[in-house]
């Protein structure tokens, strides 16, 4: 979205600035370090939901009365400091927002936010979502503006914990992000009723499902390493790990044997990958989590009636030995 190290600092900020003042919901941004100016920025757009990672020196940024008059396509917006301080002002309230704290703002109202507040460079992640699909009145959202909800537990950080991955991965395929989508809605739509004490709207279902998409996500972003268990994503969601057991039932399977199943489904597409011929089958097996490659080739063949390497030679990918 924006990396602009070619430009000396000082117009490094008009530029950024030039690309907040023309967003859909314009805003300004300005910096008292204007000669020594750093900033990136980059995006995931999943369709209704939009998401933005700011590394940016200590700046300002305000959304005026004119500026809400211009333009304002009625969005809620959740801004987390993923590192670095954060202050929020709307509505004569303020909010300070520290490591994984998030906040709610509206476009519809003059707001500012205070980025690296501490003189520090700051990482803002913001979310922003139309107001009209999380099914809630408007008078009862704005209950919720500029109030801090600690991102360590609850909804809330199931939000910042789903935000921090989305932000951190390299890069996403196209058939990944109609379901990323699908968690974001989730994700902040719960956030909001939960903390409306609404959550009797939300039906046992919607919350086990929201809980479900969570899990997929964190595995499907940390199917790389070999400490991934049940336990590891019970401690990140901030759930026992008997619910997470019990959750799983509604799959017909075990988490475990989830997560070893997805391992030797990547394993196996690697396997008859040709531009991935020339590495060792022991590499994509620990590429994909497995310690040793005894177990993996134990795994494979039981789940594919084949050893690894056959299976490699089979499908015409014909690798280096082992």
């Amino acid at each position: 979205m924006f990396d602009r190290d070619d430009l000396s600092p000082p117009d490094r900020l008009a530029a950024l600035n030039e690309l907040f003042v023309t967003s859909e919901h314009p805003m300004s941004l300005s910096s008292r370090e204007a000669e020594d100016f750093r900033a990136s920025a980059r995006t995931v757009d999943l369709a209704a939901v939009n998401v933005v990672e700011l590394k940016v020196s200590p700046s300002q940024v305000v959304r005026t009365p004119k500026m809400v008059r211009q333009a304002d396509p009625e969005l809620l917006c959740v801004a987390m400091a993923a590192t670095g301080k954060l202050v929020m002002s709307q509505l004569g309230r303020e909010a300070v927002l520290e490591a994984t704290d998030i906040a709610l703002y509206d476009s519809s109202r003059p707001f500012g936010l205070q980025l690296g507040a501490g003189g520090e460079p700051t990482t803002l992640v913001r979310v922003h979502i139309p107001r009209a699909q999380l099914g809630q009145p408007a008078d009862r959202i704005e209950r919720l503006l500029v109030r801090p909800l600690p991102g360590q537990a609850g909804f809330a950080g199931m939000l910042a914990h789903f935000l921090t991955g989305l932000t951190t991965q390299a890069a996403y395929r196209p058939d990944d992000l109609g379901r990323l989508a699908r968690i974001s809605e989730d994700l902040l739509t719960a956030v909001v009723a939960h903390h409306l004490d609404a959550e009797a709207a939300l039906h046992e279902d919607s919350r086990r499902r929201t809980l479900l998409l969570s899990v997929e996500a964190f595995v499907q972003q940390h199917l790389h390493d070999p400490d991934l268990s049940p336990s590891h994503v019970a401690d990140a969601l901030h759930v026992s790990v008997g619910y997470l057991h019990r959750l799983f039932t509604t799959r017909e399977t075990t988490l475990a044997a989830w997560i070893r199943r997805l391992r030797l489904e990547r394993a196996r597409r690697d396997l008859r990958d040709p531009a991935l011929q020339d590495i060792p089958v022991h590499r994509i097996a620990a590429r994909w989590g497995f310690r040793d490659h005894s177990t993996f080739t134990r795994s494979f063949r039981t789940a594919y009636h084949i050893s690894p390497r056959d299976y490699r030679h089979a499908t015409g990918s014909r690798g280096p030995r082992m």
